[in-house]
Order: C-alpha cells, then structure tokens, then sequence
C-alpha cells in the first residue's frame, strides 16, 4: 500500500516523500488503519520496521485535521535520551511543511534550552520519564491539554523501572476516551497489556508473529569458532566484507571497552558505546557514528536499545545474545525501511543453549557458514596494547594459554589459528 492511499494532507504527504517514503511497511499499514480513524493501538513491533513514522504520521495527520482551534498536544515518552533524540530528529523531517513546535525533554543536560522551547510553546513533547515529572511538577511543563499520548519502547519502560514515573505522568493527562492512545512495545508481555488495558481506551492489539520478526532483507550468517581466535575470525570478516559502516554487539561493557580498543591496535577507527557513558559522551558518539565520521561502533545492548542508525550496513553478534529477542533488536538495526543489510553471528564454546532458543523464535535456521584458514586474520593488538589494565587482557605469549594461542592448538568450534600467528 502507498502512503498516497491514505487520503493525508497534501503537505504531510510532501513530508512523507521528502523522506523518501513511497510504500507502508507492514506495521504501519495495520497501525494506520486504526489510529488514523481515532482508535487506540497496543503494538507489538520491534526497531526497524517504521512504528516511530506511523505514530507521528498519525499525531501531524490529527494536529491537521484539527485546524486553526484551541490544539492539542502530543506526548512521546521514551526510555531512553537517545531515542528521543531520535523521534525528534524524524518529527522534525516530518514536521518540514507543516508548521508545528517539536520540543525534547531529557536528563543529563541543562535545562535551559528545554526551559526556552517550552516558553515558546511545544506542540510535540517528546522526552523520558524523569525530565517529563521534573518539569511537571515544578509547573514549567502543562499536560492539561495532551491528546495524543504515545508510550514507545513499552517493555523496555518497564525493564528500566519507569513504571511508576509513567502513572504519575498519566494521571496529569486528560483520562482515557478524551486522548488518542498509542502503545508501542517489542513484546506485549503481561506487564504492557495490563497498561495497555488501564490507560489505554478499548485498544485494538496489532502484533508481529515471530516469522515476521526477521526481516527478509538481512543476509544472516553464523559461524562457529573458539573464543580464543574469536577476534582473528572478526578481523578477517572485516576486511573480507569491508562494510562502509558496522555495529558490533558485545554482552558485557567490559568487553564492549576492550574490543573497541583491540580493534583500533588493528587500525580500525572504532568508538564503544555502554550504559556507564557520560551522556553527553553516549550522544557524541551516537551522532558521530550516525555522520560517518567512525566506521565501526561496538556497544551493548542496554546501550544501543532503540538506536536508530540511517543505511547500517551490517550488524555482528561478537557475543550470541542471551535473550533470544535481543537477536532480533540487534539485527533489526541493519536492513531498514526495505534496505539489504547484513547480518553476522560468532558463535564460541557454551552458547549452544542460546542459538537453540534464538533459532525457535524466527522461525528458522541461521545460514551456517564454513570457517575456512583464510577467513582468519593476524591480530595486531597483542603487540600494540599494554598486558594488563584492560579488564580481561590479552593473555601474556610466555604464558601456557598463550602459547597455545599462538600454536594454534586447541579444538572446538572452528579451526585453530593463534591470534599472533602472521597470514592469519
């Protein structure tokens, strides 16, 4: 379907094509189809298939429609600062022809340039949870007149405790039946129904089956290799695929911190991105990566939860995800609105387990790929990085597990090859 179909407002549909927007994924098909007749949606739909377009395309839709009146204000509550910055940044895009005020509210910065746009006058509020209250109950920030609330990201809300600030926000809103609501969550689990059905007005439930959670433009492969020649493994890939940009996804920060630094030993300019970043720093970083000025970002799930990055090239699973649903938010990130995208998984020693349960929850097997000598690289970082002060450092060459690095002994998954080894 076209957005053309929709029957939009001529100068929303300027938007819509400026963007570059021509067919509805099939989220917003589902999601437009209600919201744009006034009901309220609880939507099951990960990062990656257009849900951030379909409820600013409804808010501006229903801002138009209202005309010149007394107008009612949107509000977006996000998790994270990051992804608010995101929806900002698509309201902006989307907002070019239209004339509306798109304000961010967030933590870990000042407050003056988010206290001046709220002297002007904010018809979108988009911020998280803490700032949204902060600025409530000190009376700088009104939701009496809120009409469309939007709660994105829902489950991870709730992960990160934000349960209680979102129904003291609420409660400071017109009740239901006097707002559109829209309620957008990778999973509806239990705890995002039961908000739904509390603050929500009889909404209708859209969800994504697990065959559909994949998108069918990514190009998935795994490969099997022992930990210790994990990185010679990826530094071969790197260089075989050459990927004009990269994410790369470790499981703890620690190791996020460290592939990071191996990965600039071997002439990568590559940044890592972890919840216990300064924010300001997370933001650099986030909008540096996002303007190419860095080929290679490695961070961790918390971290990149929501991160929206325009023609990602490819997405590596360093680590093997733990939640199986995680697989799909981190290869989600590559192949948007209808683009290739590729996506890569390294799996070691004792994550059988976790491929098992990712493999059930799309649906099918990962594309098994040969791993073959020459898909192996030398890992310079041994020479270059110091041998201790960096978390779990490289092990010392005189050491009996170095040795055998270097031999290239060991058996398991993938052939060995030691990371000091010259070729490989």
């Amino acid at each position: 379907m076209y957005f053309t179909e929709l029957g939009l407002d001529p100068k929303l549909l300027r938007s819509i094509a400026d963007r570059g927007y021509v067919e509805l994924t099939a989220v917003q098909e589902q999601t437009l189809a209600k919201t744009l007749e006034g009901q309220d949606v609880a939507v099951q739909s990960q990062t990656g298939t257009g849900k951030t377009a379909a409820f600013l395309i409804t808010i501006f839709q229903k801002m138009l429609e209202a005309g010149s009146g007394p107008r009612k204000k949107a509000l977006i509550i996000s998790p994270t600062r990051e992804l608010a910055v995101q929806i900002e940044g698509e309201a902006n895009l989307l907002n070019r022809h239209l004339g509306f005020s798109v304000g961010c509210f967030y933590g870990g910065v000042g407050y003056a340039s988010q206290l001046g746009a709220l002297k002007n006058g904010v018809d979108v509020i988009i911020g998280t949870p803490g700032r949204l209250l902060d600025l409530s109950d000190s009376g700088r920030l009104s939701l009496k007149d809120v009409g469309y609330l939007v709660i994105d990201e829902a489950d991870r809300l709730f992960d990160m405790g934000f349960l209680p600030d979102l129904k003291k926000i609420i409660k400071k809103i017109p009740e239901r039946g006097r707002r559109q609501g829209m309620l957008f969550s990778a999973t509806l689990n239990r705890v995002s129904r039961l908000v739904a059905a509390e603050y929500l007005d009889h909404p209708v439930s859209i969800e994504v089956t697990p065959e559909q959670l994949t998108v069918d433009t990514i190009t998935q492969e795994l490969y099997h290799v022992k930990s210790h020649i994990k990185l010679n493994l990826l530094l071969g890939l790197l260089q075989r695929n050459a990927p004009r940009n990269v994410l790369i996804f470790a499981n703890m920060r620690h190791r996020a911190f460290r592939l990071a630094k191996e990965l600039e030993a071997n002439g990568y300019r590559t940044f890592h991105l972890t919840g216990d970043l300064p924010q300001k720093d997370r933001l650099r970083v986030i909008q540096n990566f996002m303007a190419g000025k860095f080929p290679i970002l490695v961070a961790t799930d918390v971290a990149a939860r929501g991160l929206h990055i325009e023609d990602l090239e490819m997405v590596i699973n360093y680590d093997v995800p733990q939640d199986f649903e995680n697989y799909v938010h981190r290869i989600g990130r590559t192949a948007r609105a209808g683009k290739g995208g590729k996506a890569i998984t390294l799996a070691s020693e004792g994550t059988s387990d976790h491929l098992e349960a990712i493999e059930r929850f799309i649906g099918m097997k990962i594309p098994l790929k040969p791993v073959t000598d020459d898909l192996f690289a030398r890992d310079l970082s041994l020479e270059k990085m110091p041998r201790h002060g960096w978390g779990q450092g490289p092990r010392h060459a005189g050491s009996r597990a170095g040795r055998r690095q270097e031999s290239g002994h060991g058996r398991g998954y993938g052939r060995g090859r030691g990371r000091s080894r010259p070729g490989r």
